[in-house]
């Protein structure tokens, strides 16, 4: 998730305005920026890596000439974070710019035709792909906006882009599946990923649709259609929406806290990590099924990601794994394993201190290292052999949402690679576990949109209990610890996650009259023994709460509060439907326990000590 603005000025200069609107998007990318101005048929740029106030400091964007720019604050999805991978981009003759917020799917296909046509590309982006289409497009195609319009039906993927070129009289964006807005003023106009990013100037908004174009001027905005043989269809004038958020609402999105903000994220960011180039996958799984032993390493949230593919490798490749809490790994592996090995590290932010010390002892052992990281140029992935990148985007609140979402797509994808390739699923059965896969981005739209008004009144419910059990068996088991996890972290509640079939040795001790009881609790072959397990805590008075399918009768007449999933949703990949609710219920919980989500007592987003 990048941020990006483009602006049109009817009078003054654009670039302190595009830097401050930078500034202002911030929290979308962090990790490089930079500005593109026109003027007198000119166009200029700066950028770099780091932060923008440093990059300002260094360059002083603000020296930039023109009315007419663009800039961007990246998240890097492709490409360390450098000079020459921050955007703007450029084509050949320098005649266009380009940023972009967004996963062009087909980029390596279109790079390679354009190299073989004699382009050279400065970066190792996806998004430079584009100021070279726009390129040859013009050499047939009058006008910006037609040109962008020719060649957006080339590009696979999610794209929300802004476009500059020489003769600056315009500024064309466009959306796909990213973000895009448009913002009417007195002094100008606008386009951006998000509403901060103009707020200041303006609260009179237009939304993109996906597939519409829009040419802004000093006149105003002009809406387009875009066909799928790329021609572009004006639009009538759109009424714009008057935006009543503050500054500090806008960031979030419009949210109380990042946190809810990033849970109703996790649809698209779960459709982007579903958009992992198979040849990538493909790779890894290659080397996982060429070791005798495959070992998960990882921290937190992350293990509880690590437990879940488990159950998914079992069961879809045929192959057992070793998940070790990275901690522990001294201690449990020692000198035990060697080249015969594969680790595959998993880690959010790829700083985490005790999986970079595991890996680096494991390394020494001789052992292949794989990563699953979010973040690009992090210290883990200079350990590792080959990495995989989830496409979550940046996460602001502490407790990981999307990062497990993610993570669990990420080794879904990857146990139906290695149940190919060892024979477990034909290439018909593994066609059929994909189709399952990228149905769940829907899935969780629908699951967002109809559960969590019921679990709010849930966790309101049961706000006062002093302590809960999360109990699931399968591969529930790890999302009932994840469950257990978040309400520990937000809402400072004694919680255990715990297998369900253990619950009798020990657990149920502490069970009395009133005693929360969670329940997860898919219609999967664990269902009938769960029943026994719902029957034990209920007999002995406790509050049933059960996540079970919308058409499982039984347990939802044996519960004292349900929450009804979809009962189309894959058991096979459960999880990463089945933590929403318990995502939303911590989140609902702390709320109404006083305390900021975002902001969890001693804790860090990326823990740096051991």
């Amino acid at each position: 998730m990048c941020g990006i603005i483009g602006a049109v000025l009817i009078r003054g200069q654009v670039a302190p305005l595009i830097r401050q609107s930078l500034k202002r998007l911030e929290y979308r990318g962090y990790d490089s920026s930079g500005i593109a101005t026109v003027e007198e048929g000119r166009i200029y740029i700066k950028k770099d890596k780091g932060k923008i106030d440093d990059i300002h400091r260094r360059l002083n964007f603000d020296l930039l000439p023109g009315v007419i720019g663009i800039g961007h604050t990246r998240w890097a999805t492709h490409g360390p974070p450098s000079r020459s991978n921050a955007h703007p981009h450029i084509d050949c003759n320098n005649r266009i710019a380009v940023v972009h917020n967004g996963i062009i799917e087909n980029y390596q296909e279109l790079r390679e035709s354009l190299v073989d046509r004699g382009h050279s590309f400065l970066s190792e982006t996806d998004t430079e792909v584009i100021p070279h289409l726009i390129e040859e497009a013009l050499q047939t195609t009058k006008g910006l906006d037609q040109a962008v319009g020719k060649i957006l039906p080339k590009i696979e993927g999610s794209y929300a882009i802004a476009v500059l070129d020489t003769s600056g009289t315009s500024l064309v964006c466009a959306r796909k599946e990213s973000p895009l807005l448009l913002g009417l003023s007195n002094d100008g106009f606008y386009c951006a990923s998000d509403v901060p990013a103009f707020l200041p100037m303006t609260r009179q908004i237009i939304v993109l649709e996906d597939e519409e174009i829009a040419c802004l001027t000093t006149q105003g905005a002009t809406l387009y259609q875009l066909s799928p043989k790329g021609k572009l269809f004006k639009l009538p004038p759109k009424s714009p929406t008057t935006v009543q958020w503050t500054l500090d609402m806008a960031e979030k999105g419009g949210y109380p806290h990042f946190m809810l903000k990033e849970i109703h994220e996790q649809p698209r960011v779960l459709r982007d990590t579903l958009r992992i180039k198979k040849a990538e996958l493909q790779k890894f799984a290659e080397v996982m099924n060429n070791h005798q032993t495959i070992c998960t390493v990882a921290a937190g949230t992350s293990y509880h990601a690590t437990l879940a593919s488990r159950y998914m490798f079992s069961q879809i490749a045929g192959r057992f794994l070793h998940s070790v809490v990275a901690s522990e790994s001294p201690e449990i592996i020692d000198t035990s394993l060697g080249d015969e090995a594969v680790i595959i590290a998993v880690s959010q932010s790829g700083e985490t201190i005790d999986t970079i010390h595991a890996i680096k002892d494991l390394k020494r052992q001789g052992c292949t290292i794989l990563v699953i990281t979010n973040t690009i140029d992090s210290s883990i992935t200079r350990l590792a052999d080959s990495v995989l990148y989830t496409q979550a985007g940046p996460e602001i609140g502490v407790a990981a949402t999307k990062t497990f979402v993610t993570q669990l797509a990420c080794l879904a994808s990857l146990s139906i690679c290695v149940g190919e390739i060892t024979g477990k699923q034909t290439h018909e059965e593994a066609r059929h576990l994909l189709e399952e896969l990228n149905q769940f981005p829907e899935l969780l739209q629908s699951i967002i949109r109809n559960q969590e008004s019921i679990v709010k009144e849930t966790a309101q419910h049961y706000v006062a209990k002093p302590s809960f059990f999360f109990l699931g068996r399968g591969i529930s088991r790890a999302t009932a610890m994840e469950g257990a996890l978040k309400i520990k972290e937000l809402a400072y509640v004694h919680a255990e996650g715990y297998p369900a079939g253990e619950s009798k040795h020990g657990p149920i001790a502490l069970v009395e009259e009133g005693f929360p009881v969670v329940f997860v609790a898919p219609n999967d072959r664990t269902r009938r023994f769960i029943l026994g397990n719902v029957m034990e805590m209920k007999s002995r008075l406790a509050q049933i709460i059960t996540l079970c399918s919308g058409d499982d009768e039984r347990l939802a007449e044996l519960s004292d509060s349900v929450i009804q999933m979809p009962s189309n949703l894959s058991n096979a990949f459960s999880p990463i439907g089945y933590v929403v609710p318990l995502q939303f219920l911590a989140y609902y919980a702390a709320i109404q326990r006083g305390y900021n989500p975002d902001q969890p007592r001693n804790l860090a987003k990326a823990v740096t000590v051991l």
